[in-house]
């Protein structure tokens, strides 16, 4: 098992040599549209319905992007990507931007030579078990067979917790959430892991969601975050000023149904800075004033976003918890515009 992900780790390592010229910005502007690599297939996420059309949390992201640097959310290409491509894909400018549940770690930010735009969703490990298999904590999981996916920080995870509880585990390999959700369901495994929340979208997906559970063991830390190549600091700024402003335009209260009279009303300095009322933070990065307003507008302040694709009133059913505001308790927090 460690042997595995010892040279799965230098395989991708390698990567970090071959990471293609950095000018995004010149090279998404020319082709008209922003390639984002996602997750295939996510409920709340990431997940095209049946005509092809995406939508999600994630996609959000990768519209407001496309919507700051083209003036169009509708200008992206949605390409998938599984645990094991998704680093490639970046590094070989199969897509532009990566948006696609990825945790911002140590190894992947130095040695993978990602560059992390910030956390769009505070997340963490956990597990998810048939009702009827009469577990109701994580460490009654002794002997388990595991669905994992592959590639993915919840392979290291899963074998330190083991570990440190002295548990042994048979692990089932699995290349994506569905193939995961698939291969639980059909009983190769008694328990999935990965990201609480991926969990809680595949619970909300599946025909009797009752019958199975997500045990209260939460067992790492995973900030996912938007993640571009190594080498580009302004298309690296782009997307993390684009982030930025989804989550203060909450703070605010600017949403996507006051945008346009704050922008003509507001007296708060900041918020005319982000509008695009006053200053230049555009020219700063390459782009005009109305960059930020129009991420806002196509779909919303991070608290929309995460409402109407993850909130509490969708069948995902996620609180806010740490990723509520600052001000509200939790982490999210935007460095000042100015």
């Amino acid at each position: 098992m460690k042997k595995t992900l010892f040279l799965g780790s230098l395989t991708v390592a390698g990567l970090a040599a071959g990471f293609v010229s950095a000018a995004t910005l010149d090279d998404v502007k020319a082709r008209g549209e922003l390639l984002c690599g996602v997750n295939p297939g996510l409920t709340g996420f990431a997940a095209p319905d049946a005509n092809g059309n995406w939508s999600g949390f994630d996609v959000a992201v990768c519209r407001a992007v496309a919507a700051a640097v083209l003036g169009d959310g509708a200008k992206v290409r949605f390409v998938p990507t599984t645990g094991e491509t998704r680093f490639t894909a970046l590094s070989s400018g199969e897509v532009d931007l990566l948006v696609r549940n990825t945790t911002w770690t140590y190894s992947r930010d130095t040695d993978l030579g990602l560059d992390f735009a910030g956390v769009n969703y505070y997340d963490g490990q956990g597990f998810i078990v048939r009702k009827d298999l009469g577990v109701t904590s994580a460490k009654e999981l002794e002997g388990a067979t595991v669905c994992i996916q592959t590639g993915t920080t919840t392979e290291m995870n899963l074998a330190d917790y083991f570990a440190s509880n002295s548990m042994t585990y048979t692990p089932v390999a699995v290349q994506s959430n569905a193939e995961g959700e698939q291969q639980y369901l059909a009983g190769a495994c008694d328990t999935y892991t990965t990201d609480a929340s991926g969990l809680a979208a595949t619970r909300a997906s599946l025909a009797t969601p009752e019958d199975h559970i997500i045990l209260p063991e939460i067992i790492s830390k995973e900030p996912l975050g938007p993640a571009t190549r190594s080498g580009d600091s302004q298309w690296n700024d782009i997307v993390r000023w684009t982030l930025n402003a989804l989550i203060a335009a909450e703070e605010y209260g600017i949403t996507s149904a006051n945008i346009e009279e704050l922008t003509s009303s507001s007296q708060n300095p900041e918020v005319r800075r982000l509008l695009g009322a006053e200053g230049n933070l555009g020219e700063m990065m390459g782009l005009d004033n109305d960059w930020a307003k129009r991420a806002i507008a196509v779909g919303g302040n991070y608290g929309e976003i995460f409402a109407a694709t993850v909130g509490e009133a969708t069948p995902i059913g996620l609180a806010r918890g740490l990723n509520a505001q600052w001000t509200q308790g939790g982490l999210l927090y935007a460095p000042p515009f100015r």
